[in-house]
């Protein structure tokens, strides 16, 4: 890797500045952590989440009876940790002020809010700070380099995004990969979308921009690999696709191989916890980013999943002060993994079965992933879970837990906030849950479900 040097007049050996030295030096240790024996790695992720513990109990008013029994000091033990109970969305949505740290420190940088969704429509809430978006960033460069990829190419993406950012049919560009990767070298030029354009007018943009490397989510993949094998186009210069936020099947693995002629590189996070797992560029197993999570894979009881089992996903992260996240349920559910034959002792997911989407469909025959504007639900009404189903072109069902009852107003403003949102004045029509929607007979939960035959 050819590094930029800050240092005018210097072009080699480069002199990197503050931010990229830490990145540097972040970078080489997971170079030397990704090898070491599994118990050393292990004896170190505990240690540090000691610490969390230990913060988390003086400084967080949720933790402080909470965490009473917990072990002090540095000597906690994965049957420790264990016995400590998991901490539910409904626990985030309950807690509120009371899970945010009273001496949050201040060397670990600025403090920002992340509301999310999730993978059950109960949306929350965590602080994280400056530590989090740096750790964030050196895991998007390690994901780089774990694929080699080539960052003298454009890099395309198409996201959910806030209203009126990187809009169709232009989106909006950039001179680099952004800052993750343009702390370190010079890269390429990127380009944005957001994930609200018809489909048609996203493999319109993709085509212009012929990007070497194209980010989306995995329906929202499947909807354009149909539209180009219906066209009979390729995207020639492409060299893989990236995929975050849902679940990437064989069969669409298989799809993207047969239709683009590129393999899918996926990636596990969250907006709570950051990374989670990079897909292996060898095996195709999901390495755990056991620098910033701990990770258990548990079964119905509560136990630890052997290898090929599945159980679901409880995360821990370890250097949040803001927000401590101690051994928080995801909802969502992985297949225990094994040794992977590339050398990296990282602990491994075999598979993540996690949330998915269906594509909203629109009068006027066009599709596109649905943004359901669930940012703001918690702003206008005490909403716990939502879903929406759309049965029919003109009509969608929202699905609500709530709190209390709604007043007609709340569910004027929500009806207001969901339609702008999806792109169309759909008929909705409210049907209210008392603690927690139901799931499909498979177990699984979506938060947007298109019903349309």
């Amino acid at each position: 890797m050819l590094l930029k040097s800050a240092v005018a007049g210097i072009a080699w050996p480069a002199l990197p500045d503050l931010p990229a030295a830490q990145r540097m030096a972040l970078l080489w240790q997971f170079e030397q952590s990704e090898r070491w024996p599994a118990d050393v790695l292990q004896h170190h992720q505990l240690q540090q989440l000691a610490l969390v513990i230990d913060h988390a109990r003086r400084t967080v008013p949720f933790y402080r009876d909470r965490l009473k029994a917990a072990v002090r000091g540095e000597a906690l033990t994965l049957p420790q940790l264990r016995a400590l109970p998991l901490l539910t969305r409904r626990d985030i949505q309950d807690a509120g002020p009371a899970l945010l740290s009273t001496a949050i420190p201040p060397q670990f940088g600025p403090v920002h809010e992340n509301r999310t969704s999730g993978a059950t429509g109960q949306p929350v809430q965590v602080s994280r700070t400056g530590l989090d978006a740096l750790l964030w960033q050196v895991n998007t460069v390690r994901d780089h380099y774990w694929h080699q990829r080539d960052q003298s190419l454009k890099f395309a993406a198409i996201r959910a995004l806030g209203p009126g950012i990187a809009d169709a049919p232009q989106g909006i560009t950039a001179s680099g990969w952004g800052a993750a990767s343009e702390a370190l070298r010079v890269t390429g030029p990127s380009a944005l979308l957001s994930l609200n354009a018809d489909i048609a007018v996203q493999a319109a943009w993709i085509k212009r921009h012929a990007p070497g490397y194209l980010l989306t989510y995995p329906s929202n993949l499947a909807a354009l690999l149909a539209h180009f094998a219906q066209q009979g186009e390729q995207l020639p210069g492409l060299r893989a696709v990236l995929t975050v936020g849902e679940t990437v099947s064989p069969a669409l693995r298989a799809a993207c191989r047969d239709s683009l002629g590129v393999d899918i590189e996926d990636t596990y996070s969250s907006q709570e916890l950051g990374y989670i797992a990079l897909q292996c560029p060898v095996s195709g197993q999901y390495h755990v980013m056991a620098e910033s999570v701990l990770v258990e894979v548990l079964d119905a009881a509560g136990n630890p999943c052997a290898p090929g089992e599945t159980g679901r996903l409880v995360v821990s992260s370890l250097h949040n002060y803001a927000t401590p996240l101690i051994r928080y349920e995801l909802h969502d559910h992985a297949v225990a993994g094994t040794a992977c034959v590339c050398g990296r002792t990282l602990p491994t997911l075999a598979r993540i079965a996690g949330r998915e989407r269906n594509m909203l469909r629109l009068p006027d025959g066009s599709t596109h992933w649905p943004l359901v504007g669930f940012h703001r639900f918690r702003d206008i009404a005490p909403v716990r879970q939502y879903q929406l189903i759309q049965h029919t072109l003109q009509s969608v069902e929202v699905r609500l837990a709530c709190d209390r009852a709604l007043t007609v107003a709340e569910e004027a403003q929500l009806g207001e906030v969901i339609c702008a949102a999806l792109g169309y004045a759909f008929e909705l029509r409210f049907a209210y849950f008392e603690r927690e929607l139901p799931r499909a007979a498979n177990g699984k939960f979506e938060e947007f479900v298109c019903a349309i035959p």
